[in-house]
């Protein structure tokens, strides 16, 4: 087990550096002049000389991409913004916990509703409640969650003022920024629970238990559930990800101070260590997520407690000796 989650923590670091290289190039080589934003139109080019020197936008390719590694790696430094000179880091520290504030209410919110909803709609297949369920979801996921959180804020906020469109002010501001991005989830976690546990509960094993006179409830919770899980961690793990990115968007639409709005003021002003700064961030969560995705694994899938179990070295054999024949 720990030489199984070791593995995978060790497979973290080369994805993340992997990341750090391709957002610095990506930043470097898209068309533009970030100096433009810091200096202003009227600049001299003496001063855009010496503040590309002070920057060290003068350097080779090369040695820019190494410092922004090891500061990264070494210092924990995603830089300073190129606008109010404000450390990154220290911006984020006070935006990232409303993101991820959001973004965990929006994944309770997925399991809360979509699990139960997957479980019914699978129990009840073909009737109507199961059809009204499926034609929902499927409508659900086909509408993006920055066009749901516009529809929402124009209907609930506007036409029939139920809510507040800006801000986190009261609980009520939280209804729209979580539910936006996380009914698209719900609507996959629906989909993805009915299939999984439509394939559980046509096992012998389930005919079985039902043979024995056991509650539907008892069948479903300590059988059919429990080896649904798997696939459902999967989908899960992947969700997680969905929903935070999907909150990021939809932040900008309600004016919630976190990581959207933050991003989209960097990507308006080409910023670039405020967005390489924003998608490390994300990258980072999103391998934390596997891994404990991974980690859950192990803990769900007995397959792999075997293929990792230590097994005990066998002895050899000791041969037998034969007394030696008295020579006459």
């Amino acid at each position: 087990m720990a030489l199984y989650i070791l593995k995978r923590i060790l497979w973290i670091i080369p994805v993340m550096l992997g990341v750090l290289i391709i957002v610095f190039t990506i930043t470097y080589l898209t068309p533009g002049d970030p100096l433009t934003t810091i200096l202003g139109l009227s600049y001299t080019d003496e001063l855009h000389a010496e503040k590309a020197a002070e920057l060290g936008f003068d350097r080779p390719y090369i040695v820019q991409l190494g410092s922004y590694v090891w500061n990264v790696v070494t210092k924990l430094d995603l830089g300073n913004s190129y606008i109010t000179n404000v450390p990154v880091s220290q911006e984020l520290a006070t935006r990232l916990p409303v993101s991820f504030r959001l973004s965990l209410l929006g994944i309770l919110l997925m399991l809360v509703l979509g699990l139960p909803t997957g479980i019914i709609s699978a129990l009840r297949q073909y009737s109507v409640i199961d059809m009204t369920l499926t034609s929902l979801s499927l409508i659900l996921a086909a509408i993006p969650s920055y066009v749901l959180a516009l529809l929402c804020a124009v209907f609930f906020g506007v036409v029939l003022r139920w809510l507040p469109v800006v801000g986190l002010d009261t609980w009520k501001s939280y209804i729209l920024p979580v539910a936006c991005p996380a009914l698209a989830g719900v609507a996959l976690f629906l989909r993805m629970t009915r299939t999984t546990m439509l394939e559980v509960i046509r096992q012998d094993y389930i005919r079985t238990a039902r043979a024995k006179g056991l509650k539907e409830s008892v069948i479903v919770q300590r059988h059919a559930l429990k080896n649904c899980m798997i696939p459902l961690t999967t989908v899960i793990g992947g969700m997680v990800a969905t929903v935070f990115s999907g909150s990021i968007i939809v932040e900008t639409i309600f004016a919630i101070p976190g990581m959207g709005m933050y991003m989209l003021s960097g990507l308006s002003t080409r910023d670039y260590p405020i967005v390489n700064g924003i998608v490390i961030v994300i990258s980072i969560l999103i391998c934390v997520i596997n891994l404990i995705v991974d980690i859950l694994y192990a803990f769900i899938d007995p397959r792999i407690k075997a293929q990792y179990a230590s097994k005990k070295k066998k002895k050899p054999r000791q041969e037998l000796e034969l007394p030696e024949k008295d020579v006459a």
